[in-house]
């Protein structure tokens, strides 16, 4: 049986290593660098787009839950997440680069992947073939065009991608370094502003000139990548009470709080480059320039990759994919990652493990095995496929996954739901065993 993987982004990289592991026979499809998407600006595997972070560690934080389960499931695409690592306080976030450059060799290393840089355009399987659909929010339009034919029903949303600045072009005599409660061991810098500061910045965006992005609505902006600009739009103090909040910062110039402050994060191990958080953007990039040199310490930044905003597009699932992630119409095609329409980098390879662990069993000639529902990675698995009302909304990890009975008298007890979930995973992988 041959193994068809399309796509080696983050879910697609974590399929193929896993069934390569298990020493199945993969044909692992990929596109760039011939042809590239809006985003990408390199041929690796599993290259971030987006911001470089992982996002929290936290048990008490559902990403944190989540990396915790993943662990557990042995993840690729985590552990060599864990090696490149950057200082982010409580967060995992990585030198991007460096993480996808390792992913790529690692799969290239493995004598039963077979790599085809090309761009597959039609899903077809013989009967003899298993597919694995990874090809992401940005699927050529090419492949789109073909998967409408195949199921018919497609979403889509709109999000967008922080400005990245040489590290050098930042004026450090403006600026401090520092986490919020003090907590941490100084992984941001933060620019301060003052109420002056703040409002010449404010002006500065809400006045700039946007990049106009085809079929673009407001409704559409998916809610964690809301442009800077849209923000600022929807309120003079907007931004203070969000990418720009002061709490629990004290410029040690001033002894006090400052007014807004603007947080920059390690992009790369060398610490050679910054990423401004929060600052996903689709301002036009002489905009930017103009908006990122009104921040204090940035007055000569230089920006080295542009922020965008690019259409993301993602199945209607509940309507066309089973609780395994197959092809309803084809049980021989399965789906995984953010066209399936979970959304963030490590839920999207959560559903990697998910699906390779049953390919694993299907050529075993063994049941196919849901995960846990009460677990992180289960219930976004049942919410994608089963419990979306209506049409199906992007979803990330969080608590409210859970069903009524993880919870104490109707109250959230994430402590309690951790334990519950992991307990379950572990329970799981000996069934599985």
């Amino acid at each position: 049986m041959r193994i068809v993987i399309v796509g080696a982004g983050l879910t697609g990289s974590e399929v193929a290593y896993r069934l390569a592991k298990e020493g199945f026979e993969i044909y692992l499809y990929e596109m760039r660098p011939k042809v590239q998407t809006e985003v990408h600006k390199t041929g690796y595997f599993a290259e971030l787009v987006c911001s470089n972070s992982f996002k929290s560690e936290s048990l008490k934080n559902a990403s944190g839950l989540l990396k915790a389960e993943m662990r557990l499931l042995g993840s690729f695409i985590l552990n060599v997440a864990e090696k490149y690592r950057v200082p982010a306080g409580k967060a995992l976030a990585v030198d991007r680069e460096k993480f996808s450059k390792e992913v790529t060799e690692i799969i290239e290393s493995f004598n039963n992947i077979h790599v085809i840089r090309e761009e597959v355009k039609e899903i077809k399987p013989a009967d003899d073939e298993i597919w694995v659909v990874c090809s992401g929010p940005l699927t050529s339009s090419n492949l789109y065009n073909s998967l409408r034919n195949l199921v018919g029903n497609f979403l889509y949303f709109f999000d967008a991608v922080s400005p990245v600045i040489d590290a050098d072009s930042i004026n450090m005599e403006k600026v401090f370094i520092g986490d919020r409660y003090g907590i941490g061991k100084g992984d941001y810098i933060n620019c301060p502003l003052d109420e002056k500061q703040y409002e010449e910045l404010w002006r500065t965006m809400v006045e700039a000139e946007t990049i106009e992005v085809k079929d673009f609505e407001k409704k559409r902006l998916f809610e964690r990548c809301m442009p800077i600009e849209e923000i600022a739009r929807s309120g003079k103090d907007a931004m203070r009470y969000g990418p720009l909040k002061p709490v629990g910062l004290i410029d040690p110039h001033t002894g006090k709080e400052p007014y807004a402050v603007v947080q920059l994060r390690r992009d790369n191990l060398d610490g050679t480059l910054y990423n401004i958080v929060g600052f996903q953007t689709r301002l036009k990039w002489s905009e930017q320039r103009k908006v990122v040199r009104k921040i204090p310490g940035l007055e000569n930044a230089e920006i080295v990759r542009y922020g965008v905003m690019h259409k993301n597009i993602y199945l209607n699932s509940p309507k066309v994919l089973d609780k395994f992630l197959r092809l309803k119409k084809n049980q021989n095609v399965f789906f995984a990652g953010q066209i399936t329409g979970v959304e963030g980098y490590l839920e999207s390879a959560a559903t990697g493990i998910y699906v390779a662990m049953n390919i694993t069993r299907i050529l075993k000639n063994k049941n196919l095995l849901e995960l846990p529902r009460d677990t992180i990675i289960g219930g976004l698995i049942d919410y994608i496929t089963e419990q979306a009302f209506g049409n199906l909304k992007p979803m990330y990890a969080n608590f409210g996954l859970f069903r009524k009975n993880s919870r104490r008298q109707g109250k959230l007890n994430k402590e309690r739901i951790a334990h519950i979930s992991l307990n379950n995973i572990k329970d799981f992988l000996k069934k599985l065993d």
